[in-house]
């Protein structure tokens, strides 16, 4: 891919942030480019070393904070008519409601899903808690000689300590999971809010 093709599709992917970034992020880009062909690299293989435009675009949209995207989203690009506004002042009652309710349920979603991951880990908290009674508990009934009480505490103690560790990885894993989840989320809301404008 040449340096004509690789700006004019990245450009066009990124078409509905605003102006400013869009040039900005072009201008990196091509200084990036420039200082590679000045260092004896051919124009593709300089346009082929910064990498493809879905990663450099997922990148990007990492980098924007959702709210810019929001707000040049929403900016009117144009002055709204009277009637416009008199029906948007009337369908408030309606859009209002609805647009906060879903709001709130998304919020409670991400609420919920992240109330599994702090149970998981109370859970886990919890096992390890159960591995220290149950090896405290032996030395009680060592002291009392009873030799069945000691070796079930024991065994109790490291049925829980093996729980616990096993758990532990598992909530390693699922939190590491939410978050990717979270940031691809957020990743595709950002897309959605850019769009691809002709």
């Amino acid at each position: 891919m040449n340096r004509e093709v690789f700006f004019g599709e990245l450009r066009q992917r990124l078409s509905g942030l605003p102006k400013e970034d869009i040039e900005e992020r072009l201008t990196f880009y091509s200084e990036m480019i420039d200082d590679r062909i000045e260092d004896g690299m051919e124009e593709e293989d300089a346009v082929a070393s910064v990498g493809n435009v879905d990663d450099i675009v997922a990148q990007i949209m990492s980098e924007i904070p959702l709210t810019k995207l929001v707000r040049e989203k929403v900016k009117p690009k144009r002055h709204l008519k009277a009637w416009e506004i008199v029906l948007l002042i009337l369908g408030a009652p309606v859009w209002v409601p609805l647009v906060f309710a879903a709001a709130v349920v998304l919020l409670a979603g991400y609420v919920v899903i992240w109330a599994v991951v702090v149970s998981v880990y109370a859970v886990d908290f919890s096992m390890a808690a159960g591995a220290l009674a149950g090896i405290a508990g032996m030395f009680l009934y060592i002291r009392e000689t009873s030799l069945a009480g000691a070796a079930f505490s024991l065994g109790a103690g490291c049925v829980c300590a093996g729980l616990a560790i096993l758990l532990f990885f598992a909530c390693i894993v699922l939190t590491k999971g939410v978050l990717t989840l979270t940031g691809k989320a957020l990743l595709g809301i950002k897309s959605a809010f850019v769009g691809k404008e002709a």
